[in-house]
């Protein structure tokens, strides 16, 4: 199965109301802003798209949302996050009927899988969908890794077509190389982990700050990809800061305060998660006004 997967990609935020209801129009725009800003293709349904606090039949109506206001021009690629291999068959149904081009799996939720039945959930997605998978693998979260070997297994399933590599370990693209060629396209999938992958064989990113910087992000891509490694750099450094909220454990919260700060969406939430305040709101508000402040003209 041929697919043309590169550049960044999104990990787009669902936008709510205040009242937590779901803000279609919102996640619309914004998927039309980051396209616009030359992100090759959108991510719906991740962990920033809070994927988990979304009923079955809101997902989809998400998914479809996105894929219209995609209208073709990017790949739209539908998580998939649920708590038994059943359920994640189901969520790539109700992805392919709302029109999504391909799936980003994750491991089952909540249980912890050994390498075992990792594999043997991502083959069952596999089996069960035509549309072309990538694997999310990240280790830190979900506490199972899928290294070179179990990759090596899941080599047969043709539709399984990228892995997103969230392992916090620069040397795993290096190793996923050596060990299984050109068999899967390899994202980044940890923001401040971006140059170091790229430069060893990413060729492709599923980026959070992109949603609130988008221009940034594609032009940081373009150029780890070009080799101009003295402009990568410099922009890698400024990015550095804010890329770091990637990894934090309240991510959502703090990505969805920098859009809203940079004007790109709401900072609303559905609990249990909710909107930051105190030192951990003031420490977001400082990291983007200095970003602002000293954005590079050369973007």
């Amino acid at each position: 199965m041929r697919v043309e997967w590169k550049g960044v990609f999104p990990a787009l935020m669902t936008e709510f109301h205040e009242d937590g209801s779901l803000d279609l129009d919102a996640t619309r725009r914004h998927a039309r802003l980051c396209i616009e800003a030359g992100c090759t293709g959108i991510v719906v349904l991740g962990t920033l798209g809070e994927n988990t606090s979304l009923r079955p039949e809101e997902k989809e109506r998400v998914a479809a949302a996105v894929v219209e206001a995609a209208d073709g021009r990017v790949p739209v690629l539908a998580g998939v996050a649920e708590y038994t291999t059943e359920f994640a068959v189901e969520a790539a149904a109700r992805a392919a009927r709302a029109g999504c081009d391909g799936l980003m799996v994750l491991p089952g939720m909540v249980y912890p899988q050994d390498e075992r039945e990792a594999v043997a959930h991502f083959a069952a997605v596999a089996r069960a969908s035509r549309l072309p998978i990538m694997i999310y693998n990240n280790p830190v979260a979900y506490h199972v890794d899928l290294g070179p070997e179990a990759l090596a297994a899941l080599a047969e399933h043709p539709n399984i077509v990228a892995v997103k590599d969230s392992s916090h370990d620069s040397r795993r693209i290096t190793d996923m190389v050596n060990r299984l060629g050109e068999r899967y396209l390899l994202f980044c999938g940890v923001d401040d982990l971006l140059l170091e992958n790229v430069l060893c064989g990413a060729v492709g990113w599923v980026s959070g700050l992109a949603n609130g910087f988008p221009v940034e992000a594609v032009r940081l891509f373009e150029l780890a990809s070009a080799r101009r490694l003295d402009e990568a750099l410099a922009l890698y450094r400024w990015f550095m800061p804010l890329l770091h909220l990637d990894t934090d454990r309240k991510l959502v919260q703090m990505i969805k305060l920098v859009n809203q700060l940079t004007g790109t969406g709401r900072e609303w939430v559905r609990p249990p998660r909710l909107p930051l305040i105190g030192e951990e709101r003031r420490r977001v508000e400082d990291l983007v006004r200095h970003a602002l402040a000293t954005r590079p003209s050369t973007v």
